[in-house]
């Protein structure tokens, strides 16, 4: 079974599909909030109506990067920060495909930020997850972008001095269609938000707080927690930009005072995806590249002639 012949499949997903034959021993620590990610995401999948034939998931380095050693599909694990420019690549040789990226806090809001940034603002069609447990927990527990001012941690031994990133707000300043955020504490809403992500067409941000119970002993548990899309407390539109930046901002400064707010913030579905603005000034063929190899009859032609022949 290819991605090719797999692709418009129609027919019954089982979750256990997404389950490896030979199913690793996983390496997370005990109360590990990755468990979550992984459970939510083999949820979604099926709900979608994708298979594992149909789905690549695209790591960084940490954690979160074993996350498609547990997970049956294609997979490709990327050096620290790079999921992202991957994943892009991936999609558009072969659109049809479902791309997931996936990456730490550390991977993909301090390595991979610049990344991150551009992606969004290009609005690529994929989904990123990205694993938000205040604190780079593969290497031992130093600060990461997320880690609250005045935290202690081996690489910052009196408290950290700088004010944490807020992900949703540069999510949505970054230009991202999909901005959203849950938490392992809550797996019917992930699994709701994480299948949403992947329906949307455009650039979907999931910021996925998840518990490190070994390296950050000091973090809250993400509970309580409230569902903004559910709570009367909060009228808003998330269609709305305003809206959605006002409630971001209110929802990362309570964050760190112990009250979790977790939703859909901002989804922009009448946008165009990269991909769609590329074929629409005709840079990008309708068929999928990838499958030019798969054509024995396709006449190969070389980037370098067609772009000097353009300024003879």
């Amino acid at each position: 079974m290819s991605a090719f012949s797999a692709i418009g499949e129609e027919r019954e997903i089982d979750r256990d599909e997404y389950t490896p034959e030979i199913e690793p021993q996983p390496t997370w620590c005990p109360g590990c909030g990755d468990f979550g990610v992984l459970k939510a995401l083999k949820g979604a999948l099926p709900e979608v109506g994708r298979t594992p034939e149909e789905t690549l998931l695209v790591t960084g380095i940490g954690c979160s990067g074993k996350l498609n050693s547990y997970l049956d599909s294609y997979g490709f694990h990327t050096i620290h920060g790079r999921s992202l420019p991957v994943a892009r690549a991936a999609k558009l040789a072969n659109p049809d495909v479902e791309v997931i990226a996936a990456g730490g806090d550390g991977d993909g809001y301090g390595i991979g930020g610049n990344h991150f940034m551009h992606t969004a603002r290009e609005n690529h069609d994929m989904t990123y997850i990205v694993f938000n447990n205040e604190i780079f927990g593969l290497t031992k527990g130093q600060t990461s972008p997320t880690s609250p001012k005045g935290h202690k941690s081996k690489t910052q031994p009196h408290g950290s001095a700088k004010t944490p990133i807020r992900p949703l707000s540069l999510a949505l300043t970054s230009g991202a269609s999909f901005v959203a955020r849950t938490a392992a504490v809550n797996p019917n809403q992930a699994q709701r938000i994480l299948k949403e992500a992947m329906e949307h067409d455009g650039f979907a941000h999931v910021d996925f707080l998840t518990q490190c119970p070994t390296w950050n002993k000091d973090a809250k548990q993400y509970v309580p927690y409230t569902d903004i899309n559910d709570s009367d407390d909060y009228d808003f539109d998330p269609t709305n930009r305003a809206d959605a930046q006002e409630l971001m901002r209110e929802t990362e400064d309570k964050l760190y005072e112990g009250e979790v707010l977790t939703g859909v913030y901002y989804r922009e579905d009448d946008r165009p995806s990269y991909q769609e603005e590329k074929q629409e000034i005709g840079e990008m063929p309708d068929e999928p590249l990838a499958e030019r190899y798969f054509d024995g009859d396709y006449e190969w032609e070389r980037s370098y002639d067609r772009f000097i022949d353009k300024h003879k």
